[in-house]
């Protein structure tokens, strides 16, 4: 019998995860930053510096950003490590790799890419300073795999940022709610002409784990040191870990 996971609200089978994931992605690849902005109210912008600001990158460093998708994340970081240093943009779904790719390339930004799956990253060990993925490990299938595969990749005395929604204090449950069920499949389908993948996006944020939940993960897999920083009443949150 097939092992099972969550797709939302939804039990599937394993396998089958990734390409719900992928149809998903692709389908709103070409209006995901206007979404971004309007879902978020820009606030997106401000939580995606706050994760690069902690995550301790210098010139000179090396960084891989997971799940990049349209490169907000990537393009933060080329400005900390510089000339000197290298920004690896990588995404599983190739729509989302081309926006981000293509987007750094219209401001003259050539950085390498890779499409691959965060559960089996194609790098040497101890290879990174820094690992990051924002926005992105709810939609992986088997999260421990790839906070492991993080790890391995990073360098001792390296860091895994986790920027990713999380759950909310307890006096804003019932508005975010309201927010996230109604409105935000409404923007969907006037915006981007797709309520069904927003309201997928509502549904896995709520079966993402929460803030101790992810930590104890991130330990699990072998960082230390693992901390977080609650966003916006913990609409957000941002997971550090080191490798020791």
């Amino acid at each position: 019998m097939s092992k099972t996971t969550h797709f939302g609200f939804q039990t599937v089978a394993e396998e089958e995860k990734a390409k719900k994931v992928a149809g998903v992605f692709t389908s709103v690849a070409s209006k995901y930053d206007v979404m971004n902005d309007l879902m978020s109210a820009g606030l997106h912008r401000i939580w995606k510096r706050f994760a690069v600001s902690i995550s301790g990158v210098r010139a000179g460093d090396r960084v891989l950003d997971v799940a990049g998708g349209s490169a907000d994340m990537s393009r933060l970081f080329l400005k900390k490590v510089g000339s000197g240093g290298q920004v690896v943009l990588t995404d599983i779904n190739n729509a989302m790799l081309r926006v981000g790719r293509d987007r750094l390339l219209d401001e003259g930004i050539v950085t390498p890419t890779s499409q691959c799956d965060a559960e089996h990253l194609p790098f040497p060990d101890n290879y990174f300073d820094c690992v990051n993925i924002s926005f992105g490990l709810r939609n992986v299938t088997h999260k421990d795999a790839a906070l492991r595969e993080m790890t391995r990749v990073l360098k001792p005395g390296g860091r895994v940022i986790v920027l990713e929604f999380s759950k909310v204090a307890k006096p804003l449950e019932k508005g975010y709610d309201l927010y996230s069920f109604k409105l935000l499949p409404l923007m969907g389908k006037l915006v981007a002409d797709d309520p069904d993948s927003y309201r997928y996006l509502a549904e896995s944020i709520r079966m993402h784990p929460g803030q101790e939940e992810l930590k104890q993960m991130m330990t699990d897999a072998g960082l230390s040191r693992v901390d977080y920083f609650n966003l916006t009443g913990g609409v957000v949150a941002v997971h550090r870990g080191y490798k020791l």
